[in-house]
């Protein structure tokens, strides 16, 4: 099967890294293909850098569908775009904080979860929320650290992550804590064996749920809210309002 991961930032380095946590798991007959979007921000923080990155990528999963991806994932921990891009998808489409809460719903009973920057836990927040987690997920946790540190300072990065996945298994009482930023994903498995709790990097847990999907057959239902967007002409469209000083 054919699983494109695209990331909606413009940072190569991430997606490389992307890339790599994703064949580390994925079935020896899957085909792995990552894309960096251009012209969006170099990593996405919030509500504003969500935006910018979602008509460049609706335009990518097109063109996966034309080229015959079986699936896509799009790689942030804030499911950019997602509800957008079921609706111009036949096959899946993954998001890494959908996916990771529920392979953490699947294998632990109470999870927490790990992000970058304070600004980003009530988007998480509602997030989880959302997938009907909220009483699974004890809190959303960050370190205060902007996303593109995980690529530049990998020791910091280490340090930092290890420090609040400890505070999770401690204070949180939880049995799993899942990382909240694609640009985590190389430190999982160190973690999950230093600290003797599961880790879970969403890149994996959505890699694996859309072979499942692909090979289940299971596709993007096409008669509900998910249907293809309405082709719409131009005399469909409301008239402009003008102003006038």
């Amino acid at each position: 099967m054919k699983l494109r991961l695209i990331n909606p930032n413009s940072t190569d380095a991430m997606t490389q890294q992307i890339a790599r946590s994703a064949r580390a798991v994925a079935h020896p007959g899957s085909s792995i293909s990552a894309l960096t979007l251009s012209g969006t921000p170099v990593s996405i923080e919030g509500y504003h850098d969500e935006a910018v990155c979602v008509p460049p990528l609706l335009e990518a999963i097109r063109a996966g569908e034309a080229e015959g991806m079986d699936a896509h994932v799009i790689a942030c921990f804030d499911d950019v775009g997602l509800a957008a891009a079921r609706e111009v998808a036949g096959g899946p489409v993954l998001g890494l904080c959908q996916a990771s809460v529920q392979v953490a719903m699947m294998i632990s009973k109470r999870f927490s979860v790990v992000t970058s920057l304070d600004r980003s836990v009530p988007i998480i927040e509602d997030l989880v929320e959302d997938y009907g987690a909220g009483r699974a997920c004890r809190r959303v946790r960050a370190v205060d650290l902007p996303v593109l540190a995980f690529e530049a300072d990998a020791a910091l990065s280490r340090a930092r992550l290890k420090e609040e996945v400890t505070r999770a298994r401690d204070q949180d009482k939880v049995d799993a804590v899942v990382l909240g930023c694609a640009g985590m994903s190389d430190f999982c498995r160190a973690l999950e064996e230093s600290l003797q709790i599961r880790v879970i990097d969403g890149v994996q847990a959505a890699v694996k749920l859309a072979e499942a999907l692909v090979g289940g057959g299971f596709r993007t239902a096409k008669t509900g809210a998910y249907a293809y967007p309405r082709l719409k002409s131009a005399d469909m469209a409301p008239a402009r309002v003008s102003e006038s000083g």
